[in-house]
């Protein structure tokens, strides 16, 4: 009888609300995880990235056309670009590592926000998304690479809202997203699998919001290390001031891409229209050929 007490006297105080309850909606994001390339490689990390004029899947409008096209790749070895990290709106689609962490306050250990830094890669950088509640600054506050995040539990999902981003590239083409932008995005864990789907909306640059998704793999012995932040005079001889770029009709590559593959220009170009499945009647049309469809093909 004198060992049940000590439970019993802990269920009660439980009920009394005197000693705190485990938050059984909240998952632990924390740790170090490793990237899996499960959604569209070829864009994402495998050398060398992105097609110039490869748009295909992108819900841009003709502004977002316009400014990519004029994108010199070049650009990036400008020494005030060589160490610009990637945007929120585009951090969690690289080839980055990521280690997410607890900040919590010292007195209280509750838990305030969550850090996340990604690496290698050259988008090494270390994002805070805030959990104390704190409300998303003035529209005239000073945007950054990585923005104003807040993070709320769903259940055992966690939403996080993002805005006062820096423009920057929504793809390693030169596509980008306006400092207009704002991005929603749901962290959720299964087992050892974490996912995390964004959607971008962009009034400047999306025609709808643009919708992608990303994993990871726990990794206990990954031990991810700081990008190297060195700056160097990587192209000799240019004139001072000089940004490189393309004028309009002066890019020669863009239509590399769709005569590598046989495809009509118009379909690489990306747009709303384009990443939806009807689109194949589209391609028809331009190509004479009929849509490809499993229906009715013959099984050996």
């Amino acid at each position: 009888m004198g060992r049940r007490l000590p439970h019993i006297a802990l269920t009660v105080l439980f009920a009394a609300g005197m000693l705190p309850a485990r938050a059984f909606a909240q998952i632990d994001f924390t740790g170090e995880w490793s990237l899996r390339l499960h959604e569209d490689r070829l864009h994402r990390r495998d050398p060398p990235g992105p097609e110039v004029g490869d748009y295909t899947g992108l819900p841009i409008n003709e502004a977002a056309r316009r400014k990519a096209e004029s994108w010199d790749a070049s650009v990036l070895s400008l020494p005030e670009r060589q160490v610009i990290p990637s945007s929120a709106m585009y951090g969690n689609r690289g080839g980055a590592n990521l280690r997410i962490s607890k900040i919590v306050e010292p007195a209280t250990q509750r838990v305030i926000a969550f850090e996340l830094f990604r690496s290698p890669g050259g988008s090494s950088a270390s994002r805070v998304i805030w959990m104390d509640g704190r409300p998303q600054p003035p529209e005239y506050a000073a945007h950054t690479f990585q923005g104003f995040s807040t993070g709320t539990w769903e259940g055992d999902m966690l939403t996080v809202e993002t805005t006062h981003v820096k423009m920057a590239f929504i793809q390693r083409n030169g596509v980008p997203h306006s400092d207009n932008a704002t991005m929603t995005e749901h962290f959720v864990r299964h087992g050892d699998v974490l996912t995390v789907i964004s959607i971008v909306f962009d009034p400047a640059y999306l025609e709808e919001p643009l919708i992608r998704s990303s994993n990871w793999v726990l990794d206990l012995e990954q031990q991810l290390q700081p990008f190297p932040l060195e700056i160097v005079d990587e192209i000799a001889g240019r004139p001072e001031g000089y940004v490189p770029h393309y004028l309009p009709g002066q890019n020669t590559q863009l239509k590399e891409f769709a005569e590598r593959y046989g495809l009509p220009p118009e379909a690489t170009k990306g747009g709303a229209a384009t990443t939806y499945p009807e689109y194949q009647l589209r391609l028809e049309q331009l190509t004479n050929k009929p849509a490809a469809s499993s229906a009715g093909a013959p099984r050996e």
